[in-house]
């Protein structure tokens, strides 16, 4: 045997040769998301590692997502999907963010539950134009209304449980649209209030007690739990990471919770769904459909927050800013950053930073109980 075969059976044995066409156009999409993450810095911390996750679950004959009758015999990347399947990943996550989350602005303001409510308005919006496709299973349409809710462990969570199939592209559209927040809401905000609007200036919150704030964890989940039993496992690791945080008594706690743990969890979170974009499932139509509704529900979103802060401002005579009613949606704290910038820019002495965190956390809220509403009509 020459070395000419030896070197050509190597080739027709390797992956150059095994190679589909929807594997070397998922390859090439994780670089164009690889990119995003890098050089445009959209979402880096989870786009990256699902951009990476993506590039080696295509690799071909690599093996990385096999899954095989014994679960330690399956591929690595199917190994740690088990996190996601189980909803666990998600669900730590929602942990650490609570241990990051400062419910002080709305306890202070629970006017902030009402706006957070209205921009959950994209939500449903997105679902009901998702079913009218007919492109779409109800529960699928649930999952893709989600990504309006602008929070990316929810959507996942509830992609994994109500479509399965569709948890690689639901999540690329979330995060993806997460990232696009600063270009996305300022022209629908503008469109949407008057300049005069724009310069109201709200008044300083009030001091929030320690009580109020250890309390207020406790009291959500047992009101939401009782009331939507589905929504237990999102809502309460969420507000046990803001226990942590807020007793006093448990520093340590908290601060893994809001780094090491999330970190890592945010790590293989982002690899594993990116690895369940199998080319045959993500090169379809409904793929371009899910990130065409994700963009309405996003704006639609905004939309609904804006317009019920326009009602409150004009009920209170003046004293809500319409521009903290963007803020609703859950992307914690680029949105409440949003609804600063666009106020700033109309009036400099502007700060409504504080005052948008209230609708931002709210948000947070909001999507956790809609997920949890559709658990319940379509598991």
């Amino acid at each position: 045997m020459n070395v000419f075969s030896v070197f050509g059976e190597l080739l027709a044995q390797s992956g150059f040769a095994a190679i589909t066409w929807q594997q070397a156009v998922m390859i090439l999409i994780s670089f164009v998301l690889l990119y995003m993450a890098i050089v445009k810095q959209f979402e880096p911390l989870l786009l990256l590692p699902i951009a990476f996750g993506m590039f080696l679950a295509n690799l071909p004959l690599a093996g990385l997502m096999n899954e095989a009758e014994n679960w330690y015999q399956s591929g690595v990347l199917r190994i740690m999907y088990s996190g996601v399947k189980s909803s666990l990943f998600p669900c730590l996550i929602f942990m650490g963010v609570g241990a990051m989350t400062d419910f002080g602005p709305l306890i202070a303001n629970p006017i902030s539950l009402l706006l957070g409510a209205a921009a959950q308005f994209g939500i449903f919006v997105a679902f009901m134009l998702a079913n009218a496709t007919g492109l779409f299973t109800p529960g699928e349409c649930a999952a893709i209304g989600i990504i309006g809710g602008a929070d990316g462990p929810t959507a996942i969570y509830i992609a994994n449980n109500l479509a399965p199939e569709l948890v690689a592209p639901i999540a690329v559209a979330a995060y993806s649209y997460m990232a696009l927040i600063p270009l996305v809401q300022p022209p629908i905000m503008k469109a949407l209030t008057t300049e005069k609007e724009r310069k109201i200036v709200m008044k300083q919150l009030r001091k929030v007690s320690k009580v109020e704030k250890v309390v207020f964890p406790v009291f959500v989940v047992l009101f939401c739990a009782l009331l939507l039993p589905s929504v237990a496992p999102l809502l309460g690791m969420l507000m046990l990471g803001n226990l942590f945080r807020e007793s006093g008594v448990t520093g340590r706690l908290s601060d893994t919770a809001q780094n090491a743990l999330c970190n890592i969890v945010t790590i293989m979170l982002g690899t594993t769904v990116g690895a369940t974009a199998n080319g045959e499932i993500f090169l379809r139509v409904q793929t371009l459909a899910i990130i065409a509704m994700g963009l309405l529900a996003f704006a639609f979103a905004t939309v609904g927050g804006i317009l019920l802060g326009k009602v409150l401002c004009a009920l209170t005579g003046g004293k809500i800013n319409p521009l903290i009613g963007s803020a609703g949606v859950s992307a914690v704290p680029m949105a409440a950053r949003v609804s600063q910038t666009v106020g700033a820019k109309e009036n400099p002495t502007n700060f409504l930073l504080m005052h948008a965190m209230g609708p931002n956390v709210a948000g947070v809220i909001g999507s956790a109980v809609a997920a949890g509403f559709f658990m319940l009509m379509f598991k």
